[in-house]
């Protein structure tokens, strides 16, 4: 393919997915004639629309009708976006309206306002989580013997809340040797965020593969167990699920309750963003690929935010044929606001 055609291509295919998100219709050959700018015939959109086809950028849902992108063209295009993404001016007046909003800069009142703004720009669910150092820090943990094999873990964390789960030990353990692997746990862990003391209790093993001292060895393998499956506590706001229920959305009865679900229960949506996120910026997850599937009916657009000393996250979750650009707009911008208001509240 010439580099012209691979640019007819590319705008074909950036016109009908804008035209699709518009209309929420299969998108006719003859509409993008006019909608690429391209100045050839519908005959050789037909073209283009079918070698789409094949690479899989697009589908035809009947056979008489246009095309409707896949999965694979929605990334396509959100990459376009991202490419050629410029400053945004909206995070200046989106860190205006937050001061007017909450003007003593308070996450308690800053992020509700945060989840409210983003359902508003997105027309689908809006969502604002603490950074990571606002979860409950580990304190101590106390072991409990139930039976031979069977342990009671107490786990203390900040303010006094208590986490208790049993454990099978997989081996025999006295008393003393689980008073001696609490007393290292809590000299090693203790001061970390709870979600993140299982990652340093892996982080020492892959160090120590080849451990010597039997209570270190014991306690780490108890350790794993303790700090597994652990609740990510970081309070998590969100706003605007009802957006989802309109007609338009295209989504069934089903796929909704599936994310009403994951929503309401909050803790399986924190872990997916917490796979999510690599790095600081924006993220944009589509369709088909999130690592749950109930999800794949939806896309989502996150960006972190660093108030000084934790990461937290913002976003918003809608229906795959979301419009992406104002979405990643007002992420990004919400995003740049918060870190720069808690920077400096003043």
């Amino acid at each position: 393919m010439t580099q012209d055609a691979a640019d007819r291509s590319k705008r074909v295919l950036a016109a009908l997915v804008r035209e699709y998100i518009a209309s929420g219709e299969p998108v006719a050959s003859s509409l993008l004639v006019t909608a690429a700018g391209l100045g050839v015939s519908s005959a050789t959109v037909r073209s283009i629309l079918a070698r789409l086809e094949e690479e899989g950028y697009v589908q035809q849902p009947h056979t008489s009708a246009g095309r409707i992108p896949t999965d694979r063209g929605y990334r396509f295009y959100v990459d376009l976006l991202l490419d050629s993404k410029r400053p945004n001016r909206s995070a200046t007046a989106v860190e205006a309206r937050l001061r007017r909003e909450s003007p003593n800069g308070l996450l308690d009142s800053l992020l509700p306002q945060v989840s409210h703004m983003l359902s508003q720009a997105s027309r689908g669910v809006g969502f604002a989580v603490r950074p990571a150092h606002e979860a409950a820090v580990f304190d101590r943990v106390e072991f409990v013997p139930l039976s031979a094999l069977r342990v009671l873990v107490v786990i203390v964390a900040s303010g006094g809340h208590v986490i208790q789960k049993v454990i099978d030990l997989g081996e025999p353990l006295g008393g003393d040797d689980l008073r001696q692997a609490a007393n290292y746990l809590n000299e090693e862990f203790s001061g970390l965020p709870l979600h993140r003391a299982r990652e340093a209790v892996l982080e020492r093993i892959n160090a120590e593969r080849s451990l010597y001292d039997a209570l270190r060895d014991r306690a780490l393998r108890l350790a794993t167990s303790t700090f597994s499956d652990l609740p990510d506590d970081r309070p998590m706001y969100v706003e605007g699920a009802s957006s989802l229920l309109d007609d338009a959305t295209g989504l069934t009865v089903q796929t909704l309750q599936a994310l009403l679900q994951m929503i309401d229960e909050k803790q399986k949506l924190l872990q997916l963003l917490n796979e999510y996120i690599d790095g600081p910026g924006l993220t944009v997850v589509i369709g088909a690929e999130h690592l749950d599937p109930s999800l794949r009916p939806f896309s989502l657009v996150l960006s972190t935010y660093d108030d000084g000393s934790g990461i937290g996250t913002v976003g918003v979750i809608g229906p795959t044929r979301m419009h992406y650009s104002r979405a990643i707009a007002a992420v990004d911008g919400a995003a740049q606001a918060v870190s720069r208001l808690l920077r400096d509240p003043n």
